[in-house]
C-alpha cells in the first residue's frame, strides 16, 4: 500500500511497509528527487531507522542482564504492521506501537508516530516516541534517504557536490568489513563547506561526521541552480552514503550510531543512545525543501 499528499509545490508517496519516503516529485518541473530502490544495487527508498542505527556488534546488545538481538537499522524497517493514524491531502501519519514480537528484540513498551507534512516546497517530516513504560526507555532514531544523482539523464555524478551550511574541518570514522564504526578516522572536510561528489567518495562505506556545526546540507548541481536541501537541526549525527558508482547519494540525520568495534555491547552505554523517562515523550524532526 502507498499514500500520497501533494500541495501546489510537491508530491510525496510512502510506502505504508516501513513508512519509507518513495517519491518526492516536483510538480512544477515533474522532477523526481527519490532513489527508486532498484533491488540490484539498492532495494530501499528511505529506511526509518529505530531503534537502533547501523549494525551492532555482533548482532546483539544486553539490557539489565539479558541479551537481545535485533536486525541491522532496527524493527521499522520493511515492517508491515503500521497503522495509519491520519491522512489529509497534504498532511500523513503513520503509526507503531510494541507488540510481542518486538519486545523480543526490544523490551521497552512505546508508540512511534511518524508525520510527514507538505508545506509550500517543504516536506516537514517529525517522529515522536512514547514511553508507554513504567521505566526509562533507550533508543535511537535516524533517517536513511535516498535521493537520486545525477537527476537528468546526460548529467554526471561528478556535476553535484553537497554544501553545507557553515565551513567545516571533520573526520569521518572509518566502517569496518563488519559495519562497526573503527576507531580510525580521516579528515574529509578541511576548512571548507564543500564536499564533491565523486565515484571513489564512498569506496570505503559511508561517511560519518560526528562533529558538524551545519545542520543543514544541499545538494546542489554546479551547471544549474537545481537544489535540494535537507536541514535536521534535531539531530547531532550525519551520515552520507552511497553504493559505490551507484546514481544516488543518501543524506542521513542521526541520533545515535552504529556499535563501535570495541563496544562492550551494553545498551545503556551506547554511544548516542536517547534516554526517555516513564510515560514522557521525544520528538524530533527534519525537513527536505525543493528548489
Amino acid at each position: 500500500m502507498i499514500h500520497t499528499i501533494q500541495n501546489n509545490f510537491l508530491s510525496v508517496s510512502v510506502l505504508h511497509k516501513g513508512a519509507e519516503i518513495s517519491s518526492l516529485k516536483s510538480l512544477k518541473t515533474g522532477q523526481e528527487f527519490m532513489w527508486n530502490a532498484n533491488p540490484d544495487i539498492w532495494g530501499s527508498h528511505a529506511p526509518v531507522l529505530f531503534p537502533i542505527i547501523g549494525c551492532l556488534k555482533d548482532g546483539k546488545y544486553n539490557y539489565k542482564g539479558k541479551e537481545y538481538s535485533i536486525p541491522k537499522h532496527g524493527i521499522l524497517r520493511n515492517n508491515e504492521n503500521l497503522e495509519l493514524e491520519s491522512i489529509s491531502k497534504d498532511s500523513l501519519t503513520l503509526k507503531y506501537t510494541y507488540d510481542a514480537h518486538s519486545l523480543k528484540m526490544f523490551p521497552f513498551e512505546f508508540e512511534f508516530y511518524i508525520t510527514f507534512k507538505l508545506v509550500e516546497s517543504k516536506l516537514i517530516v517529525d517522529h515522536k516516541v512514547v514511553n508507554l513504560g513504567d521505566n526509562e526507555m533507550l533508543f535511537s532514531l535516524g533517517a536513511h534517504p535516498g535521493f537520486n544523482c545525477p537527476l537528468k539523464e546526460g548529467e554526471k555524478y561528478s556535476d553535484y557536490y553537497l554544501e553545507f551550511e557553515h565551513s567545516e574541518t571533520d573526520h569521518t570514522w572509518n566502517v569496518s568489513k563488519e559495519g562497526l564504526i573503527s576507531g580510525e578516522a580521516e579528515l574529509v572536510l578541511d576548512n571548507t563547506n564543500i564536499l564533491p561528489l565523486t565515484d571513489t567518495l564512498f569506496d570505503k562505506d559511508a561517511l560519518i561526521f560526528k562533529n558538524l556545526k551545519s545542520r543543514l546540507v544541499s545538494l546542489k548541481n554546479k551547471n544549474n541552480d537545481t537544489t535540494l536541501t535537507l536541514s535536521f537541526p534535531d539531530f547531532n549525527y550525519l551520515g552520507i552514503w552511497a553504493k559505490p558508482k551507484a546514481p544516488f547519494v543518501c543524506i542521513e540525520p542521526w541520533l545515535g550510531i552504529a556499535d563501535s568495534e570495541d563496544s562492550n555491547g551494553n545498551f545503556e552505554e551506547k554511544e548516542g543512545v536517547i534516554k526517555v523517562k516513564a510515560k514522557e515523550m521525544f520528538e524530533a524532526g527534519f525537513v527536505v525543501e525543493l528548489r
